[in-house]
């Protein structure tokens, strides 16, 4: 009986206001045979720091992420301050 444990990014989201949403799936195979499953999710906000996050998702965020998308969400995230959001 051999047990062994994989992690895969099974799904990868940018929404509207560019923020990339990534799901971690680490799976148990007994024998080749998947007999559990547990997920992580992570969010990425534009612009953030991408040191140590999966290459898929590094590479989706540096094309999701244009100068334009990052201006706009800093910008919305500082009017959200200001109203005290």
């Amino acid at each position: 009986m051999a047990l062994t444990e994989t992690k895969v990014i099974d799904q990868i989201t940018v929404t509207e206001n560019g923020i990339v949403l990534y799901r971690e799936a680490t799976r148990i195979l007994k024998d080749g045979d998947q007999i559990a499953q547990t997920y992580h999710r992570t969010s990425l906000t534009p612009g953030q720091d991408l040191t140590g996050q999966p290459a898929n998702v590094v590479a989706i965020c540096n094309v999701a992420w244009t100068a334009e998308v990052v201006a706009a969400y800093q910008a919305a995230q500082a009017a959200a301050a200001q109203r005290g959001v």
